[in-house]
């Protein structure tokens, strides 16, 4: 009986995501115990979740996990509007923050695939206000002073990194935060910006990067960078190029920089849970806290950083492009040398988390044991700032995709839970 009402919940799964003008060719879904999986262990994984919900420490969630190439689980848990009692759905669509930066580093491996750009080029060559750059350094005595940088940022240092730029005085207040927060720019949000991505890309290098390039690991502005690089390679604004190049040949029909107003009844509420407060609808308007301006607002800056609204459907097909070695359904992305360069540490050790390692675009496990959490050497990973994650395990033909909308998070320790029950439901 089990069997069955799994099977017929996958089903229902399709019948939800075909609707629409064009009929899409879906990932197929499958029984789990027909791909190796446990039924019974991943129904775990909704009373996991669900005890969140009931807690009142998560508003609601979105899971799928793909694998051997099949739809296995597909669950939404919660609200998708608590205040409105709306349920969440699987068709939900989700603020994915960070998690936009891994499809702008395809863009970008795409774009050297054309030979229209190499990831050993400095940056200057396509974003000229790069040829200049500087670095705050600490000083003895209090206070910092600007220095030279010793060399020249290039397409690699973005996509790993390892730049020295940060996000301003988000999260910081060391050497040069003081002149970030004076020029305005600072945070990973960019949908309140009157002014093309572009713009905003161009006065970051009058202020001090944190760190010199290649010589640290220093989370920030890169992709937004990179999404720059691109729109002046191709000569397409970063959303054409995305929806033209990997978007649409993906069949990612839900994944917007903005949404249409026609979808607006799917995008699920941004909630907060402070440390030692409650779970509380977020604020309108722009903000990294709040609902954001994702649906009214300029809708003119694209943020290659963190800037994409998406689904679980539309997500899985990208990670499972990946997991294909660079094409899904007869369509080529990438080749499969490109996808195994960009799932390989390039940093050595300046990536601090235990046992990983990071790519272009993804954090890499490199030794199981040291990161003390199940996984496989070779699985690669992130995250997004609404509490989203996704991982992608070759090894075990694995995608994992979780989608919810928590800002801040705090204490929140369901997503350790997820990925040990997903890995428990492997049996073969």
């Amino acid at each position: 009986m089990r069997r069955f009402h799994t099977f017929w919940k996958l089903s229902v799964l399709a019948t939800l995501l075909v609707v629409g003008p064009v009929l899409a060719q879906e990932i197929p879904q499958a029984i789990p115990s027909d791909v190796g999986m446990s039924p019974e262990r991943l129904e775990q994984v909704t009373n996991m979740l669900q005890s969140y919900v009931d807690d009142e420490r998560l508003p609601g969630a979105v899971t799928m996990v793909l694998r051997r190439g099949s739809v296995v689980y597909a669950e939404a848990v919660g609200s998708r509007d608590r205040e409105a009692r709306a349920p969440m759905g699987v068709d939900a669509i989700f603020r994915i923050a960070s998690q936009t930066k891994a499809l702008v580093s395809v863009g970008i491996m795409i774009l050297q695939e054309e030979g229209k750009l190499h990831i050993s080029d400095p940056v200057s060559r396509y974003l000229p206000s790069f040829s200049h750059t500087t670095v705050a350094v600490p000083l003895r005595q209090g206070g910092y002073e600007v220095r030279e940088a010793e060399r020249v940022i290039t397409l690699r240092h973005l996509l790993t990194h390892t730049a020295g730029i940060g996000y301003g005085d988000w999260n910081y207040t060391g050497p040069g935060a003081d002149e970030w927060s004076q020029a305005g720019i600072t945070g990973w949000y960019f949908g309140h910006r009157e002014e093309p991505v572009r713009n905003t890309v161009d006065r970051m290098p009058e202020l001090p990067f944190r760190a010199q390039p290649g010589e640290a690991w220093v989370y920030g502005y890169n992709t937004d960078i990179l999404g720059a690089v691109i729109e002046e390679v191709s000569g397409l604004s970063l959303d054409v190029f995305l929806r033209s190049r990997v978007l649409d040949p993906l069949e990612m029909r839900d994944t917007h920089f903005y949404l249409p107003e026609e979808k607006r009844h799917r995008l699920a509420t941004v909630y907060n849970l402070p440390s030692g407060g409650q779970l509380s609808r977020a604020a309108d308007g722009p903000g990294m806290e709040t609902q954001g301006q994702y649906v009214d607002g300029p809708r003119v800056s694209f943020s290659g950083g963190a800037g994409l609204l998406s689904t679980a459907r539309d997500y899985s097909r990208f990670l499972q492009m990946l997991l294909n070695r660079g094409e899904l359904n007869g369509v080529r992305i990438l080749s499969p040398t490109t996808v195994a360069l960009m799932t390989r540490n390039h940093v050595g050790d300046l990536y601090q988390a235990p046992g990983m390692g990071f790519g272009l675009g993804f954090a890499i496990r490199l030794d199981v044991g040291e990161a003390g959490e199940p996984g496989s050497l070779g699985d690669f990973r992130w995250a997004g700032a609404y509490h989203s994650t996704y991982w992608v395990d070759p090894a075990e033909e694995l995608v994992v995709v979780y989608l919810t909308q928590v800002i801040p998070a705090s204490g929140l320790d369901e997503q350790r839970r997820l990925r040990a029950l997903v890995y428990s439901s492997i049996v073969q």
